[in-house]
């Protein structure tokens, strides 16, 4: 099994940080990682993305063309990356940053309210939580334990306290089912 995901949104939304996660989380589990960031001059609020890839295998090459997954945290991140996602994979969508539907008719939509989610979960900034919950819930890459052992282990000690609400917002994305975009 080899899955690849790419992470992508403002910088300042945990981009990094969630691939970084997933990351540390698979090489925990024994899996075969790679983990490549990417983002603008500005950091803060330009684009940022970054690509995981997990495998039970060697990894051939840590560069992606057709993810399994995108999680697109807002609408400049949809436009990029929902052509590239492959046929039959996942997509995750932040509603509460695109006004628009998407427009591939092959592959599996996740579309969920992640800025309200992250608050009713406690934290505003666990957006990026509430979207790895998504992913997790809908692709077959990792148990959501994982990630919540990983989480324990890798936020920073300054940010422990809001560790529960990071958990709570895994765990209230990964209830979200993607829906087949259908109309083949």
């Amino acid at each position: 099994m080899q899955q690849e995901v790419i992470i992508a949104g403002f910088g300042g939304q945990g981009v990094l940080f969630a691939g970084l996660l997933l990351a540390y989380a698979a090489m925990d589990e024994g899996k075969d990682v790679t983990w490549i960031p990417s983002y603008g001059p500005e950091m803060r609020g330009g684009t940022a993305n970054c690509t995981v890839v997990v495998s039970d295998e060697e990894i051939g090459s840590p560069f992606v063309k057709n993810p399994s997954a995108v999680l697109a945290m807002n609408l400049p991140s949809l436009d990029k990356y929902e052509k590239l996602v492959k046929p039959g994979g996942v997509l995750v969508v932040n509603a509460s940053m695109v006004n628009r539907e998407v427009e591939r008719k092959d592959i599996n939509v996740v579309s969920l309210p992640a800025n309200e989610i992250a608050d009713e979960a406690g934290s505003k900034r666990a957006v990026n939580m509430v979207m790895l919950g998504a992913l997790l819930g809908n692709l077959d890459i990792l148990p959501l334990e994982a990630i919540e052992t990983a989480l324990a282990e890798q936020l920073p000690a300054r940010h422990q306290k809001l560790l529960q609400a990071n958990k709570d917002a895994l765990q209230m994305g990964a209830k979200y089912q993607a829906v087949k975009v259908s109309g083949e």
